[in-house]
């Protein structure tokens, strides 16, 4: 638990108001929000690095990118709030070893990312992805030419069953599929889950599932995750579908083992290098969609992202548990 206290300044009055740091230009709506959830709080806002620097001396809360400079600058810092979901390259050791608590914002994307997951397992399942591009050809296919998947047929396993991945499991079980999922530290599955393994079992899993979906973070576990080895384990005529983090797919075994027929097609938001290079062979694959790494894009992802923010500030002031949590050891 981690409660806000008033020190005594550099001029031995003590302070009645924690300080927060929002990295960016000042922006008064969120600045009457924070102020608001947490008492009239100072609230300041730094645009470039030298306000940043000079503000995170004092700051009792920073929300933005936190790097080793701004770390090694701040003397009262005890909670940071990260921006985005992937974290990959906000931890460094030295904030791993500080006392302070990490957040980010959890949940905020979980039904758009589990939309936009459900829309390539409905276009591969009734051809769509070969349809558009047999539209633009002006191409009548014969209905032989397509490979139809009646969904209550079909298995989806899951890697990863944080926020994004449960909001999946609940829409494809709705959809009548049976789902597996792999995760490191969730107890037990939720009820729309049929079996879980651990990390270790990854195997299992893949040889039960028509669509392997990834739905985990980038941490030094699965960074290159599916590689040759694994995507070879994966049932042949199967999906692969990452709207985790780009770095977990190796994309050189990935396009031969589409270009094989071994896997029958790819869903892509998210790639190794970002953007994904106008020369690359996915882009040319009939049996590959590929999405600007916009699945969490949604009308209500502005104010998710302040009403998450505003309820942490209130929290923090009030000694009560922050939501969004980060084992910083685990980088999720």
């Amino acid at each position: 638990m981690i409660r806000w206290q008033p020190r005594v300044a550099r001029n031995s009055r003590p302070r009645n108001r924690p300080t927060l740091l929002v990295e960016g230009p000042e922006d008064p709506d969120l600045k009457r929000i924070l102020r608001r959830a947490a008492r009239d709080a100072n609230v300041l806002f730094a645009a470039t690095d030298d306000d940043l620097l000079r503000h995170i001396v004092d700051a009792d809360a920073y929300f933005g990118k936190i790097s080793p400079a701004l770390l090694a600058a701040s003397t009262r810092l005890r909670w940071v709030h990260s921006p985005t979901i992937g974290l990959e390259g906000t931890i460094f050791p030295e904030l791993v070893a500080h006392p302070l608590v990490l957040t980010h914002p959890r949940g905020i994307f979980s039904e758009d990312i589990a939309d936009h997951v459900m829309g390539f397992v409905l276009c591969f399942a009734r051809g769509f992805h070969l349809h558009v591009r047999a539209q633009v050809r002006a191409y009548w296919a014969a209905m032989r030419e397509h490979r139809v998947i009646h969904l209550p047929d079909a298995s989806m396993g899951v890697v990863g069953l944080g926020g994004i991945g449960t909001a999946l499991a609940a829409r494809a079980r709705a959809a009548e599929m049976t789902v597996f999922a792999v995760d490191p530290v969730r107890p037990r599955p939720p009820r729309t889950v049929s079996r879980m393994w651990r990390p270790s079992q990854l195997r299992r899993m893949l040889d039960r599932s028509d669509f392997v979906v990834i739905c985990a973070p980038e941490t030094p576990e699965t960074r290159g995750l599916f590689d040759s080895e694994t995507i070879a384990a994966m049932r042949p005529g199967s999906f692969l579908i990452n709207v985790g983090r780009g770095a977990i797919v190796q994309l050189d075994p990935l396009v031969a083992a589409l270009a094989s027929g071994h896997l029958a097609g790819a869903g892509l938001d998210v790639f190794e290098q970002e953007p994904l290079p106008a020369t690359h062979p996915l882009w040319a694959m009939e049996n590959v969609i590929v999405t600007p790494h916009m699945a969490g894009l949604g009308p209500h992802l502005r104010s998710r992202r302040t009403a998450l923010l505003a309820d942490n500030v209130a929290r923090f002031t009030s000694g009560r548990k922050l939501r969004g949590l980060v084992d910083k050891t685990r980088w999720f």
